[in-house]
């Protein structure tokens, strides 16, 4: 294949965080605004990025510049916990958390043991991540390992980084969706063989919630964990207070729920804990000292009536964070209507959340909180070259309130606001347009 071939050159207005940072107010100044600029992408990689001006010498002889002088590029957004087999019930009324997994969630998993029917749902996951901005994400699949295989195929069609991995359960749900310990090592070890690192897909031990799982199956997690020190885990945290006393009357040994996970191993560098609403004192410094991160999940924490996630917190624990839709609890794909929900929940506990720092939660921070900074999460020359461009003015609206701006950042925060999947003009994966919104005729 020519060089020509796996070369990308995309001009227009840029904006990123240049670097992770560990106070809010230190996010201004890594804020990068190039209103004239260029991204030249070689085999996924950014090989060169910088002002139109001097970008000259740097333009490959023959390739095509693809340029969007009235959008905004960003870096694409990353959904740090969404479940895929909840696509289709999205919407589901009037549950809290237990009561909502046995009404919904289950009866809909159970379908996933059939390959064709996930592969089905898994292609129009992918298709609806790419719709609305999403390019990289963590994801529950169902217990069934053909559920894995159908989105990682899915997800290796157009070269989309997803981390993901199979549901082990083995109590307190139905005996259709349940495992046992020696089946949720011996497959998981398979599909971690068989998945991780391939491409760009990476994998993630996944026990639903610590109810779902006794603890012979939790430490069989814990065994895979040591075992293949690089991979994930993914599982939920603290979400519902019913959930949490549940979890005690469960393992009344362990301290609290956080100590489940971390008696078996569970908690470290790229353990990703989703909601953590209701953690105790003693749980946000274990998350800090383990290096552990939450998806804070504010559209499926309002829906579920779960309660109002500290995001401030966060900072002040020094506790790694990303955004996550957490579909289908989480009422949208949309990164920007999750952020428009994490602002009201701020408001809600008399706090505020700027346009920038929510930038960074929906791109650099959310790379931090799955371990993939050095290669996700702006423009710096290196890394993926995984982005999104934006419509500002989509509907009357919204043109309205873009034209009254004043600044980057109040343009940013107006979108943030009023954003949805109909500002996705351009979705790009490892430098390749992989969704261009059709226009209308």
């Amino acid at each position: 294949m020519s060089l020509i071939a796996n070369t990308t050159v995309v001009r227009g207005r840029f904006l990123d965080i240049q670097q992770t940072v560990s106070e809010p107010t230190d996010i201004p100044n890594q804020v990068r605004y190039l209103e004239d600029g260029v991204l030249v992408s070689e085999h996924g990689k950014i090989k060169w990025f910088g002002a139109w001006e001097d970008a000259q010498t740097h333009l490959p002889a023959g390739v095509e510049i693809q340029h969007y002088p009235e959008q905004l590029i960003v870096p694409g957004f990353i959904d740090t916990h969404i479940h895929f087999p909840q696509t289709e019930m999205v919407g589901a009324y009037g549950e809290q958390l237990l009561s909502w997994l046995n009404t919904y969630t289950f009866p809909t998993e159970i379908q996933f043991q059939d390959k064709a029917y996930a592969s089905e749902i898994a292609q129009f996951f992918v298709q609806e991540l790419l719709k609305h901005g999403t390019t990289t994400a963590l994801v529950f699949c169902t217990v069934h390992p053909e559920s894995v295989d159908a989105l990682f195929e899915a997800a290796e069609h157009v070269q989309m980084r997803l981390i993901a991995g199979k549901v082990l359960m083995d109590r307190n749900a139905p005996e259709a969706l349940c495992d046992t310990p020696e089946t949720a090592y011996s497959d998981t070890k398979a599909l971690i063989e068989k998945w991780h690192g391939k491409g760009r897909a990476l994998y993630a031990i996944t026990p639903r919630f610590a109810p779902t799982s006794t603890p012979e199956q939790l430490e069989r997690a814990g065994q895979l964990k040591q075992e293949f020190p690089d991979v994930y885990v993914h599982t939920h945290l603290s979400e519902n207070k019913d959930e949490i006393a549940w979890v005690k009357s469960l393992f009344p040994e362990q301290a609290g729920y956080l100590d489940v996970y971390q008696h078996y191993g569970l908690a470290g560098k790229r353990s990703v804990f989703a909601h953590c609403v209701h953690l105790e004192d003693q749980e946000w410094q274990c998350m800090h000292d383990t290096q552990s991160a939450i998806a804070f999940c504010p559209t499926s924490n309002l829906f579920l009536g779960s309660g109002l996630f500290p995001l401030k917190k966060t900072w002040e624990k020094q506790v790694k964070v990303g955004l996550g839709t957490d579909i289908g609890a989480g009422t949208s794909f949309s990164l920007l209507q999750t952020v428009n929900e994490a602002y009201k929940v701020q408001q809600l506990q008399g706090d505020k959340l700027s346009a920038y720092e929510a930038l960074y939660h929906a791109t650099l921070g959310g790379a931090k909180a799955l371990d993939l900074q050095d290669q996700l999460g702006n423009f710096n020359v290196g890394k993926e070259a995984d982005f999104v461009v934006l419509n500002l003015k989509p509907t009357a609206l919204q043109e309205l309130r873009q034209s009254k701006s004043k600044s980057v950042e109040d343009s940013l925060f107006a979108l943030f606001t009023l954003g949805d999947d109909r500002n996705i003009e351009a979705t790009y994966i490892y430098g390749n347009r992989a969704y261009q919104k059709e226009t209308a005729k």
